[in-house]
């Protein structure tokens, strides 16, 4: 039954070329990722990494490129703030919300504007990044004071994310479904196999884990096709059609909780700075955040903040995507109504007041998902995970759902397009 399906997809050249694309592309990511950047102590550095825990962190965050220090160290973080710093500009500049509006056309404007937004942005940030590392690895990795060096790293770090960001365009262009969000699945997948052997010496332990990844899995699929259907009556003939406009509950899919650990790790990077600091001023904040925002040994108050950013990123994300005044007039103008509400403001009202209340799920669930590892910690006083991270398993769900769709929408059209 698989080996046909597969058969199927694969008949249909469109979805052929898609699939050979993305794995060449995820063979490409992996090349440059062990692609050290010259004048690196890449050896220092993994020793360095395997004593400090936070540069181990920092290197998940990074999918794994921290470990060589690649020449694709950043990834496409410059591009992802820019588009973050255009989307928030939209609330405070009316031009870029009308060119929002102009389709094809305005798009082209603010890809346009994100890309001059990224190249300073990948700049200043190759800098930090480069200083922030060396500090915690107490300045084994590069020589900061041979200004040519790391002005040569900076370069070549700058260069190389805007190729990806290049790279990035034409695959979005060529129609290559959600090829970042592939990478990072495929990221998240390879390490899978060591995190189950590493559990097989406890056969109780890893059955039980298996059992709860299951479980969540199942939960985060019904919580990601999970949405509101709002009936809207259209009068555009002589009769009323009825139709809905769905609200899905995951509408701010990851993205909070990569804000939430953005804040959250924050005093952790401070505490490994101000750790080598001999002031005692240094030493008071350095004791306060060893108390109380220690990755290692989490407290209930990183929890209780950890959980608070989450749930008001959800909310403050969604609140700038998805503009309910937008959705009005659009109905509006396809002659539309939700029944028993006037059109524009109360319309924009009632989705508003929905999409709020669906976000308040997602966004508790996305919470608790996030600060169920420490919870476990801290009552068990010992590290368990699932055989996949909860919070990774969202990406790998949401990613794979979004594949299924896609292929099983080019399939119905391609049928359909042999009975033209």
């Amino acid at each position: 039954m698989i080996l046909n399906h597969m058969k199927s997809i694969f008949a249909i050249e469109s979805l052929r070329k898609k699939i050979i694309a993305v794995l060449l592309l995820v063979l490409v990511y992996k090349f440059l990722s062990i692609i050290p950047i010259p004048g690196v102590n890449t050896e220092w550095l993994k020793a360095i990494m395997q004593q400090q825990s936070g540069l181990a962190f920092f290197s998940a965050l990074m999918w794994g490129w921290l470990e060589h220090f690649s020449i694709i160290l950043m990834w496409l973080s410059p591009y992802i703030n820019a588009m973050i710093i255009i989307q928030l500009l939209w609330v405070i500049i009316p031009k870029i919300w009308d060119l929002q509006k102009e389709w094809e056309q305005g798009q082209k404007v603010i890809t346009k504007w994100t890309r001059l937004v990224s190249l300073p942005l990948a700049f200043v940030q190759s800098y930090g990044m480069i200083i922030l590392l060396n500090n915690l690895a107490h300045g084994s990795i590069i020589d900061t004071s041979n200004i040519s060096l790391v002005l040569m790293s900076m370069l070549i770090a700058t260069t190389w994310t805007i190729f990806l960001i290049w790279l990035w365009e034409v695959m979005t262009e060529y129609g290559i479904w959600s090829w970042i969000s592939i990478i990072i699945t495929a990221w998240v997948l390879s390490w899978v196999p060591a995190h189950i052997m590493s559990n097989l010496n406890n056969i109780s332990l890893f059955v039980w884990l298996l059992i709860a990844t299951l479980v969540i899995i199942y939960v985060i699929i019904k919580f990601t096709e999970w949405n509101r259907r709002i009936p809207v009556i259209y009068s555009r003939t002589w009769r009323d059609e009825k139709s809905y406009f769905p609200i899905r509950v995951n509408q701010a899919w990851m993205v909070p909780i990569i804000f939430a650990v953005s804040i959250v790790t924050f005093p952790s990077i401070l505490w490994q700075i101000l750790s080598t600091q001999s002031w005692e001023t240094a030493k008071k904040i350095w004791d306060f955040l060893v108390a109380n925002f220690s990755m290692q040994s989490p407290s209930w108050t990183f929890i209780a903040v950890y959980f608070l950013l989450v749930v008001w990123f959800s909310f403050f994300y969604v609140s700038i995507t998805f503009n309910t005044d937008n959705v009005a007039e659009s109905i509006q103008k396809r002659w539309g109504y939700i029944p028993w509400k006037r059109p524009w403001t109360e319309t924009s009202e009632y989705l508003s007041k929905v999409s709020s209340h669906l976000n308040l799920f997602w966004g508790w669930f996305l919470a608790l998902i996030a600060v169920l590892p420490y919870v476990v910690w801290k009552i068990m006083n010992q590290s368990v995970d699932f055989i996949i991270s909860a919070s990774w398993l969202i990406i790998i769900v949401s990613v794979i759902l979004d594949i299924i769709r896609r292929i099983d929408s080019e399939m119905k059209m391609f049928d359909y397009s042999k009975y033209k």
